[in-house]
Formats: structure tokens, C-alpha cells, sequence
């Protein structure tokens, strides 16, 4: 995918599934994805944070592949929860979606999202080199 990933010996490992930061090349093309929540594409809202966030990474990940991507082009992600309680049950979903792929990620705790159901939202930004 031609992106580095940074995690200096200087600073404390990541706590999770990211890197520090993340350096991509000067051609390739770059996905900006909006917020995804937990809805299936039927519009429906499943019930608890596991089901959202599959749901959220479902579509993020069905959003890469139409660019010709997967989760190894991930730049940086950035998750919005409203319960602090859900960090755990969320991560997991996350690290499954992730495998190996650790981008540059910010978690925030949030008071609410645009719907009071919802539970979580993941934006990203991917990157693809040029193969030229």
C-alpha cells in the first residue's frame, strides 16, 4: 500500500489497534469516508454497541472496497461513542474489522450522536498509491 507506519521508540507503545502516526507517498489517491453509524442498510438500528459497530465497520469497509481498498489503506480513523462503559465491546468489533492494519485513530466519549439510538460513528480517511 506503500504507507509507513510510526511508533517511536521514544513514546509509549499504542494501547490498541493504531499507530502513532502514519506517512503516506506523494501520488496515490486519497478516501475521505464520512461517519458511518450502526445501521444496516435497510436503515435499521440494531440493538447494543457490538451490533453497531459491526454494522458502522461493515459499511465502512463496503464504502473501501468500492474505491478499490480494504482496511490496510486506512490513514486514519477516528470513533465517536456516547457510553465510555462500551470501550471494550467496541474495541473488539474494531480489532476484528482491523486484522494486522493499524492506522493513526482518535476515540472520543461524546454526550450524543444525530439519533439518540446510536451508539457509535467511524470516519476515516484511506490512502492508495499510484501504481505508475
Amino acid at each position: 500500500m506503500g504507507l509507513t507506519r510510526l511508533n517511536p521508540p521514544s513514546i509509549a507503545k499504542p494501547v490498541g489497534t493504531y499507530s502513532h502516526g502514519v506517512v503516506a507517498p506523494a501520488a496515490g489517491e486519497w478516501l475521505y469516508i464520512a461517519g458511518q453509524v450502526g445501521i444496516h442498510p435497510d436503515g435499521s438500528t440494531p440493538l447494543g454497541i457490538a451490533a453497531q459497530t459491526e454494522a458502522a465497520w461493515s459499511n465502512l469497509v463496503a464504502i473501501l472496497a468500492q474505491a478499490g481498498m480494504d482496511v490496510d489503506c486506512l490513514v486514519k480513523v477516528t470513533t465517536f461513542m456516547t457510553h465510555a462503559d462500551d470501550i471494550a465491546a467496541m474495541a473488539g468489533v474494531r480489532s476484528r474489522f482491523l486484522g494486522d492494519a493499524r492506522p493513526a485513530s482518535t476515540l472520543l466519549i461524546i454526550q450524543a450522536l444525530v439519533r439518540a439510538e446510536w451508539l457509535v460513528e467511524v470516519e476515516a480517511v484511506a490512502f492508495r498509491a499510484s501504481s505508475a
